[in-house]
């Protein structure tokens, strides 16, 4: 299936997104029931010992520096949803500003991304890898304080799991993701 990047920025708007079928292939679009959100407020929180490895200044932050890389490390799992045709589609979102990679460094090491989407006030968060511990922990909090500066009204990481609920992410129903989407799409922000 072809897909048009305008195509692809509208549904996204809409609150779609695209994963891969179980079969690893046949890429299409999903939408659900409910939503996950980080918090861009004072309900973001981390653990006390993250705050002492930030604190050191362990981590440099790159944006699309390994966009490449980053794309490769989300996708590099026993199970994922990220397929060859959703790989490709990534880089031509990159290329026309869309898709991004906040990227954590340990010198010339790639230590953890995450890998998003950015329309208007909206930042989609795709997926987050590590090679380093901490790397994508790390990126998650300068992502969050990235996005505060930027003034994100969104940090959408679309469905929940334990290592998103320690960092105060919450449920929102389709209903009222919507509105939240609708008022923060129409926002003239800029990622980079």
């Amino acid at each position: 299936m072809a897909f048009d990047i305008g195509m692809v920025i509208q549904a996204y708007s809409q609150g779609y997104f695209l994963m891969a079928g179980e079969d690893g292939e046949d890429l299409g679009w999903y939408s659900s029931r409910q939503r996950t959100l980080i918090p861009l407020d004072d309900r973001f929180r981390y653990p006390k010992s993250l705050r002492r490895v930030l604190n050191q200044g362990r981590f440099e932050v790159r944006i699309n520096s390994a966009f490449g890389q980053v794309v490769e490390g989300c996708s590099d799992r026993e199970e994922t949803w990220i397929s060859e045709e959703l790989k490709g589609l990534y880089f031509e979102l990159n290329r026309a500003g869309w898709a991004h990679s906040f990227e954590t460094w340990q010198g010339d090491r790639l230590a953890g991304g995450i890998l998003g989407i950015a329309i208007g006030g909206v930042f989609i968060g795709e997926s987050m890898f590590f090679r380093i511990p901490e790397g994508s922990k790390a990126a998650m909090v300068m992502l969050v304080e990235h996005l505060r500066q930027a003034r994100f009204e969104i940090f959408d990481a679309q469905m929940m799991n334990p290592h998103l609920e320690r960092f105060g992410a919450y449920i929102v129903n389709a209903e009222e993701y919507e509105k939240l989407l609708g008022r923060a799409i129409a926002l003239p922000r800029s990622f980079v």
